[in-house]
């Protein structure tokens, strides 16, 4: 709600600035943009074009996340699944702050805006990487336990996390700029790195949780764990490439304070897209997939494997041999029954009606099982019980 006042100054000052001190615009900027806003559009700086371009990208593409997962919340019924949305939000939030911070990049210093540089730095990589590492933690919660913590606690451990950060950068200030007195676009690049040792801390955590979620026993979330653990390594290497130019690379060149703010504003552009494609959009499709629909197994598929047969059965106390052959005495007749079809009755209990009715011999004497016993047999025909004694008179 703030951002339409910001930008609605922010024109009326450019406007003042360039009614009050004409002066000659660099190449591209014919917008009335005058300093200390000409890196925005001066063509022959294009690294402050290139880096406004991608951060807008960047901008546009979280919000868009961001809405669609608010927008498909209640349709996330799994809690698994919904417990993560709160850190990926809150993940989203951090990613569209590096994004705007890059625009600071693109301003000349003054003192205000580099006390906005200081504070916000650490604090914003601070709270990414505290989304990383509760993400770690619910994941190997998920891969050992099967059941993950609340999204309300995962969200605010990450904003507790990241409020040391927040109390470490104001401590910085306070002794540099209020005690010392000194400027606050005057610090030394080791000091603005050691005052961030905190967020690689905090990134080292997240990849040791990363890690550890991949040994877990349920194979589901190992995928989610891939995409952390390529995350936290890939901004492990961002953060050991832009540590080690910022403090030495530019040195080396002999490009020390002009290509300082570039290296930053690169950084925090790059970051925040890799926090955007390897993580926030992998785990935002996973929460927003729908679960898997659960199939009624057909017993009377012959193609199945009998082992599930064999697990689905009704009687799983009974030995499985004596499962396999029940034996059926109405579909067989014994030898004194198939003598006495042949003779065509006689004195005794073959004279009398039982209610039977006599069969062919061919027909009588074959063992023919019933469904359920093709069914625990895993759709096979079994063979004939030890205790048949039928005979084949063909």
């Amino acid at each position: 709600m703030a951002f339409p006042p910001v930008l609605l100054l922010l024109l009326l000052t450019v406007a003042h600035r360039a009614s009050s001190e004409p002066e000659a615009l660099p190449r591209g900027c014919g917008w009335g943009l005058v300093r200390p806003y000409t890196l925005l559009c001066d063509l022959d700086s294009i690294w402050g074009v290139a880096v406004e371009s991608v951060a807008a990208g960047g901008v546009l593409a979280a919000i868009l996340l961001a809405l669609v997962l608010l927008c498909r919340l209640r349709h996330i019924s799994e809690g698994e699944k919904r417990s993560g949305v709160g850190p990926i939000l809150l993940l989203l939030l951090g990613i569209l702050g590096l994004f705007g911070l890059s625009f600071a990049y693109l301003i000349e210093q003054d003192e205000s805006l580099c006390l906005l540089r200081r504070a916000l730095w650490g604090l914003l990589f601070a709270l990414c990487f505290s989304c990383l590492l509760v993400q770690g933690v619910r994941l190997r919660r998920l891969g050992r336990e099967r059941r993950s913590p609340g999204g309300c606690a995962l969200t605010g451990l990450a904003l507790g996390l990241s409020a040391v950060q927040g109390i470490i950068a104001a401590e910085w200030l306070l002794l540099t700029v209020l005690r010392e007195g000194k400027a606050a676009c005057q610090y030394l690049p080791l000091d603005f790195a050691l005052a961030c040792s905190y967020v690689l801390a905090l990134l080292l955590a997240a990849l040791t949780a990363a890690s550890l979620a991949l040994c877990g026993k349920t194979r589901q979330w190992r995928c989610n764990a891939i995409w952390l653990l390529v995350t936290c390594l890939m901004s492990l290497l961002l953060w050991v490439a832009w540590v080690g130019f910022y403090l030495y690379g530019n040195n080396w060149l002999g490009r020390s304070p002009e290509w300082d703010d570039p290296a930053l504003a690169i950084a925090l552009v790059a970051q925040g897209w890799l926090l955007l494609i390897f993580h926030a959009i992998p785990e935002s499709h996973v929460c927003l997939r729908p679960p898997p629909q659960p199939t009624a197994p057909d017993y009377f598929d012959t193609s199945q494997n009998s082992t599930r047969m064999r697990e689905t059965s009704f009687d799983d106390d009974t030995p499985l041999s004596h499962r396999q052959f029940v034996e059926n005495q109405g579909y067989g007749y014994n030898d004194e029954n198939t003598a006495g079809l042949r003779s065509g009755g006689g004195a005794g209990q073959h004279s009398s009606n039982t209610g039977a009715r006599p069969s062919a011999p061919f027909r009588s004497n074959v063992y023919q099982p019933t469904e359920m016993t093709m069914i625990l047999n895993g759709g096979a025909v079994p063979s004939a019980p030890p205790t048949y004694t039928g005979r084949q008179l063909w």
